[in-house]
């Protein structure tokens, strides 16, 4: 691998991390062992803090395939939790609802994640990394500020459920870019007359990227060090 002229990694993002954090990591890394001042690296594709899973980091002249990278479908696993929710969709942010589920059957949750399946209209979260006013919408939110959130188009593929631990559900979600699985969470829960929260969220493939050719961060650095 020619970190020099250009190369695609696949990271297995840490949970806590945010996706600059590991740029940053495997930069400076580079940089310290390559013996140079600056080398381009960036992400195809922002993971939350508290996601884990599949982050596609280009470093060199690969660092071009950035924005067509970007655009690849997602595929995503995690839980919902059913009957409390928060104002961030997921733990970021404290429960501030409990909410009724003795009415969720099987074939209402069944029927809502049909609902979801095909090209729909989603509302991203407050807390968000869009640019509202040259600002991040989660900047506004964290300071206690209104904003309004622009509708975007999305697509879902795939989607299923696993209610075995119910009331917290298993899923499995395949979605354009742009998809925000907090907002998915938060309308799930809507659609079935309670709230849900998102809990847990892992990214598993990006378009042909799959998690299972990952490496952790710290093994990507052994093998800087050691191949360079």
């Amino acid at each position: 691998m020619n970190f020099r002229e250009g190369a695609t990694i696949l990271v297995d993002k840490p949970y806590g991390w945010t996706s600059f954090d590991v740029v940053n990591k495997i930069r400076w890394n580079l940089k310290r062992k390559l013996g140079v001042k600056k080398i381009k690296v960036g992400h195809a594709g922002t993971l939350d803090p508290l996601a884990t899973g599949l982050l596609v980091i280009c470093i060199g002249r690969h660092t071009k395939l950035i924005e067509s990278l970007t655009g690849a479908p997602k595929t995503y696993s995690g839980t919902f939790l059913l009957g409390k929710t928060t104002i961030s969709f997921d733990l970021e942010t404290q429960y501030n609802e409990e909410l009724p589920t003795d009415h969720i059957s099987t074939d209402l949750m069944e029927r809502v994640r049909e609902s979801f399946l095909g090209i729909q209209m989603q509302t991203p979260p407050i807390f968000s990394a869009k640019q509202i006013d040259g600002k991040r919408a989660y900047d506004f939110a964290r300071a206690g500020k209104e904003v309004v959130m622009k509708q975007a188009q999305i697509e879902i593929s795939h989607f299923e459920l696993n209610s075995v631990r119910f009331p917290e559900i298993d899923f499995k979600i395949s979605c354009s870019k742009g998809t925000y699985i907090r907002s998915i969470a938060n309308d799930f829960g809507q659609k079935l007359n309670s709230g849900a929260t998102l809990i847990a969220l892992r990214r598993e493939a990006s378009g042909d990227f799959h998690i299972r050719d990952s490496k952790k961060v710290e093994e990507w650095i052994d093998f800087i060090n050691d191949s360079i």
